[in-house]
């Protein structure tokens, strides 16, 4: 098997897959570029009995012809045989192929591995995709003890609804659904480590900070350049691989994705989020059910998140986008005109980058919440994460995250990215106390408030750091 980083609990729930005496249907949906067709075929090693990958925005009979030959690739007996004329016969002619295996190959393989990569893109209108692969599952596949299928789709809201959620014929029949996330920190160095010997933590904090954990991007990086050099090299270079990733990342995702669109650059103007009627009106979208599932599809492909503010209901859900890639593109690429190719290097203490590097260094940490509880030593116990704003009538505090414990303690959390170790100068100091104090009296609790900061190098220990913070973190415990 080729090297794969991270991915523990994908591989061993492929590898019971491989040691069952069942068929399995498995269902493996993500982010784009998060590495979903590489895993599958790492673990395989390439060995399927059959593999299709679907085509983008082409016809049913194109899409049929593909797979008549991707057919006669992996069974040669079946060369002289006509494309189908619809799915029902086109699984037809997989179960006659599979049927067809020589009895001794059979033996060998154990198991059959149908892999059907874009999914979505083979379901084109009314072809009946669908109702094809239901039948193929329920009437034949299902039955047998030796079939492994498994789709994969970077368009996560078709896979969960017409897959994982179908209400239909293939109502609870994928018996493996498997969500690929983006890289942690961990998994992100572990990449590197493969290709270089040294990983520094701050230079890859920054990297993370423009492209998430997603594998595909973090592939281009040049180990023996800076992160400055890198991000500038990928992003604002004439022929940058990831200058114009933008729109093509959205159009391959989703068929009119000027809304999608329209959603991101709203909340990419407001750094702790909308709740959905002020989303609306400034993306300029309609209240009504379409406009619902853009959002959905934009939280399932995990582009954008909905959390809840502290002691607030549900219905005042807060959407932010989660998408390091796209907030980074709308701050800094798309309006970059004219285009100067060595921006990123020349702009890197600029007041509008120093604000982006805290609010980005504030969405690296909300995506390592576990590892957050691990260092504070809290990991086993029961917490809600949240974020909070209220005022006194006098005062106004926000605080971007709150982890409220089950053990009678609130750790409310400030995130700070800087160069070196960050101070706590006097003002900054009494501001911390006026928060601490408006969020005791509008919230009206009677937990014990403990000031945590996580930051990039540590607290310079003064007298304020020392009187008013209970816990310091540096950017060193997101990496465990």
């Amino acid at each position: 098997m080729a090297k794969i980083i991270g991915r523990k609990e994908e591989l061993a729930v492929l590898q019971s897959i491989q040691d069952d005496d069942k068929s399995a249907f498995v269902a493996v949906y993500g982010r784009r570029r998060v590495g979903k067709t590489f895993l599958i075929r790492s673990f395989y090693e390439g060995q399927f009995t059959f593999h299709l990958t679907g085509i983008a925005n082409v016809e049913t009979a194109n899409q049929l012809t593909n797979f008549h030959s991707a057919l006669i690739r992996d069974f040669p007996e079946f060369e002289d045989s006509l494309p189908a004329k619809d799915w029902f016969q086109a699984f037809q002619q997989l179960i006659k192929a599979i049927e067809s295996l020589p009895s001794s190959e059979k033996k060998a393989n154990r198991r059959s591995v149908l892999f059907l990569d874009e999914l979505p893109w083979l379901d084109t209108p009314n072809a009946l995709f669908i109702s094809a692969l239901e039948h193929f599952w329920n009437s034949w596949a299902s039955g047998r003890t030796d079939i492994v299928l498994i789709v994969c789709g970077s368009a996560a809201s078709w896979m969960i609804n017409q897959l994982i959620n179908n209400t239909g014929g293939l109502y609870n029949r994928v018996t493996h659904p498997i969500q690929l996330e983006p890289f942690t920190l961990a998994e992100c160095k572990a990449f590197f480590e493969a290709k270089s010997p040294s990983v520094d933590h701050y230079q890859l904090l920054q990297l993370y900070m423009v492209f998430g954990g997603i594998p595909f991007y973090l592939d281009f990086i040049d180990p023996r350049k800076s992160a400055t050099q890198n991000i500038n090299d990928l992003c604002f270079k004439p022929k940058g691989k990831l200058r114009n990733e933008f729109d093509k990342l959205y159009a391959s995702l989703f068929k009119k994705a000027d809304k999608h669109i329209a959603v991101i650059e709203a909340l990419a103007k407001k750094g702790m989020g909308l709740e959905r009627d002020a989303l609306l009106k400034a993306a300029k979208l309609p209240n009504g059910g379409n406009t619902t599932t853009v959002l959905r599809e934009l939280e399932e492909s995990n582009f954008i998140r909905k959390y809840n503010t502290f002691g607030k209901s549900k219905n005042n859900a807060i959407y932010q986008l989660a998408d390091f890639y796209s907030l980074f593109y709308l701050k800094f690429i798309k309006n970059n005109s004219p285009f100067d190719d060595n921006y990123w290097i020349n702009g890197i203490d600029t007041p509008e980058i120093r604000a982006w590097s805290g609010y980005a260094f504030e969405q690296v940490c909300l995506m390592h919440l576990s590892q957050i509880k691990n260092a504070l030593g809290i990991g086993s116990v029961q917490t809600q994460t949240s974020a909070w704003v209220g005022s006194n009538g006098t005062d106004k505090a926000q605080i971007d995250l709150v982890i409220d414990r089950r053990d009678q303690v609130i750790n409310l959390c400030e995130m700070k990215f800087s160069i070196k170790s960050f101070t706590i100068e006097k003002e900054y100091a009494e501001n911390l106390r006026k928060k601490m104090s408006v969020f005791k009296d509008v919230t009206k609790t009677n937990k014990a408030l403990w000031l945590t900061f996580i930051t990039t190098h540590g607290l310079t220990q003064n007298t304020h750091a020392q009187s008013l913070v209970h816990q310091s973190l540096t950017m060193d415990a997101l990496f465990y």
